[in-house]
């Protein structure tokens, strides 16, 4: 496998994008991504995207938006992993570089939610869930993620206010993000007043869902050389692993067997520990699963996540850094496309162009979507090459 690097990077905005088209909000950020790498065609286009069969009315994704951003001719392919369907489009690119049969990949993820009804919305997010024993038993994903976040508050202590400093901080850091859905920061009577969505998820506990688009340029890293380029971001690790689609299936439903496995993998592959890593761009969809993240991948013991967050060890300025241009609490959450957002800002913030959100001495950053409640877990770690 050969090192592979990212040249280019796109993102829109995520919003309610009522005048535009799937097609044009994907192009927005990959004609972005374009002029910033400099590459005017690709092999090989991975389209990430969950929902457009349904919210949208059109498949075949990977030829659609190929055809869109004039690489048509190229391979294209439409990659669906539920939630992770972003890094899952990565991953993809990120192989077919590494294995030397393309030269140079785009992953894009796309979703548009705000075509369809909330409750359609809310219907089609549960089919990341088991069809026969949750779906079409009444759960909703939110209440999914209730039951598991009930079963931690009870197996270790905690009280629902100590989840707080994961939406505070993810709201503080949105305020400084542009294309941050919410730009706006919260105390914790906010948290405390927030309607309860399912008990003990409140709207404070939950990340929005919108429009929006990221994409990004790979190509081999030996073609960086003597280039002049200033950033040379390299891919240093890419895993995935599964869990039980079903939660009530697993064994320990308050521990992400999956992260962990992704974790260690990634972990191993670029020679790294917990330790050496700078930033964790993790999926804090919910509260409880930015605990149950932090934990599996070695940076909070079991069941400790939330001390890590009330002593200001994940903000800017604390011991592991996350959710840096808002996560998905305050950025948003269109879900076939958090992944390829969560890579964009890893880049930024590598490349030391995250602004107001720059983490001081980053060199490297991981980042973990997930699809399901835990059930598809994707895992990079990127890097500045030396």
């Amino acid at each position: 496998m050969r090192p592979v690097a990212v040249i280019g990077i796109g993102q829109t905005k995520i919003d309610e994008h009522w005048g535009l088209s799937l097609r044009e909000l994907a192009g927005e950020a990959a004609l972005e991504a374009m002029n910033d790498s400099g590459i005017s065609r690709v092999d090989a286009v991975y389209v990430g995207n969950m929902m457009s069969g349904s919210a949208n009315h059109q498949q075949h994704m990977g030829a659609y938006i190929a055809d869109w951003i004039g690489m048509r001719f190229s391979e294209a392919l439409h990659v669906e992993a539920a939630c992770s369907s972003g890094a899952a489009a990565f991953r993809s690119a990120f192989l077919s570089v590494a294995s030397g049969e393309i030269d140079i990949a785009m992953a894009v993820g796309v979703e548009k939610m705000t075509d369809s009804p909330t409750a359609e919305i809310t219907t089609e997010l549960a089919t990341a869930a088991d069809s026969d024993w949750e779906k079409d038993q009444g759960l909703s994903f939110v209440a999914l993620n209730a039951l598991v976040m009930r079963r931690y508050m009870h197996e270790f202590g905690w009280q629902h206010d100590d989840f707080a400093a994961f939406s505070i901080n993810a709201h503080a850091n949105g305020v400084h993000n542009p294309n941050a859905r919410f730009r706006k920061p919260i105390t914790l009577k906010d948290y405390q007043k927030a309607a309860m969505v399912a008990e003990p998820i409140s709207v404070m506990d939950a990340s929005p869902m919108g429009d929006g688009a990221a994409a990004a340029f790979l190509v081999p890293a030996e073609h960086l050389r003597n280039t002049g380029r200033n950033h040379q971001i390299h891919v240093l690790a890419s895993s995935a692993a599964t869990d039980t689609i079903a939660v009530d299936n697993r064994l320990e439903p308050t521990w992400l067997k999956a992260a962990a496995l992704s974790s260690s993998t990634a972990y191993r592959q670029a020679g790294l520990t917990p330790e050496d890593i700078d930033i964790f761009e993790l999926h804090d969809a919910f509260t409880i699963m930015a605990t149950l993240s932090l934990e599996a991948a070695g940076f909070a013991p079991r069941g400790q996540a939330p001390r890590l967050a009330n002593d200001g060890a994940i903000t800017p300025q604390g011991k592991i850094p996350i959710a840096t241009r808002g996560g998905l609490k305050a950025r948003g959450h269109p879900v076939g496309a958090t992944g390829m957002y969560q890579i964009v800002e890893a880049v930024q913030q590598l490349r030391g162009t995250a602004e107001q959100n720059q983490i001081d001495g980053a060199k490297i950053v991981m980042t973990q979507n997930i699809g399901g409640s835990g059930s598809n877990i994707i895992t990079h770690i990127l890097g500045q090459a030396e």
